[in-house]
């Protein structure tokens, strides 16, 4: 992550995040033994091509025996509205949302594809 996208959150942002995760849904696409595929409808936002989810989120386990498992979560954002620097924030609020609610607790590598806001993120116990 580049450190000039990080900036002070301004009190309509916090409001817009809010309002977008708040509405914020997925639906399973697909499951097999190791990996699953949501997709993921955020408001305002959506695929320029058929109008639905604005991207996906697969998520790959890698399972180390019966207690240690680590998760690979990526999310492919669509909507290319999501690549401009100006929605950074809101971009990275969606995704720690999307870990949190598929991935819960579990250790977890996290990639991002969202066109210039794409990165890379790892989420420890």
């Amino acid at each position: 992550m580049e450190l000039n996208k990080i900036k002070d959150i301004t009190p309509e942002n916090v409001k817009k995040i809010q309002t977008v995760i708040k509405g914020m849904s997925f639906t399973k696409n697909f499951r097999s033994a190791t990996a699953e595929e949501w997709f993921v409808f955020i408001p305002g936002f959506k695929d320029p091509n058929t109008g639905g989810a604005a991207g996906k989120a697969i998520v790959h386990y890698n399972l180390y025996g019966n207690k240690d498992m680590f998760i690979n979560t990526t999310v492919i954002i669509d909507d290319q509205a999501l690549f401009e620097d100006g929605n950074f924030q809101l971009l990275y609020s969606i995704c720690d949302e999307l870990v949190n609610r598929l991935v819960g607790y579990a250790d977890t590598l996290l990639s991002v594809h969202a066109g210039s806001n794409s990165y890379n993120a790892e989420y420890k116990r």
